[in-house]
């Protein structure tokens, strides 16, 4: 879909871990408690962190390397039910997010949140945080029937919002976060600040700007302009 930069900016949809959130501290957690119980040393913070953007099983998989799929399945289910008992132990806002936030509210920008996760972790762990109400959407891996890189989510979540596709931008720190929003027909920003895997180039992903801290978004705004 083509991205019409004429349109007004209205609203910024976000990808939630890597993005908005840093929750790797207690994602990792949950995968090292998952490790012990297995007779496993702990993986290191560093080189697990990377996995945290593509999701639990690509966690599990890096935690369990020579799992097979059966096996894999069943680890990954009790790497859910440990991480959903401490979603928020150790997660916090990325540095600068909370201005952010703050910065759109005072502009009449409109903030979403659009991730893989699964409801069932996304609205407690914001509502664990205090940050729902922050947010005039949230769409989870499972709210529709597709998940990113498919358009979908993002066209479902400015249909909620109240806007046009095009008059939103999206910021996510992985690959099928661009594809998604270039498929919607929306600006692309790709939070270098989160967990991008050392052999990923993100310059290569065709976004429309990288950003190497959360403040950045609110230059990128200025230069952007409303309308």
């Amino acid at each position: 879909m083509a991205i019409d930069t004429r349109m007004p900016l209205r609203a910024v949809l976000f990808d939630l871990d890597g993005t908005v959130l840093d929750t790797a501290p207690d994602m990792v957690g949950a995968l090292n408690a998952l490790r012990r119980e297995e007779k496993l040393g702990p993986l290191p913070f560093a080189s697990a962190r990377a996995c945290v953007s593509h999701g639990a099983a690509h966690l599990v998989k890096a935690g369990f390397p020579n799992a097979g799929p059966e096996e894999l399945g069943t680890l990954r289910e009790r790497f859910l039910d440990i991480y959903r008992t401490g979603l928020s132990l150790e997660t916090r806002l990325f540095p600068g997010m909370d201005r952010v936030l703050a910065g759109m509210t005072d502009q009449g920008l409109i903030s979403g949140i659009v991730t893989n996760k699964p409801a069932w972790l996304t609205e407690p762990l914001l509502a664990q945080l205090g940050l729902r109400t922050h947010f005039a959407c949230v769409v989870s891996g499972d709210t529709v029937s597709e998940r990113k890189p498919h358009p979908l989510p993002l066209l479902h979540a400015a249909e909620l919002a109240g806007v046009a596709p095009g008059e939103c931008v999206f910021v996510g720190d992985a690959e099928r976060d661009v594809q998604a929003a270039h498929a919607a027909g929306m600006p692309a920003l790709v939070a270098v600040y989160g967990y991008l895997q050392a052999e990923e180039d993100w310059q290569a992903w065709g976004a429309d700007a990288g950003l190497k801290q959360p403040l950045d978004l609110l230059d990128w705004l200025e230069r952007r302009g409303r309308t």
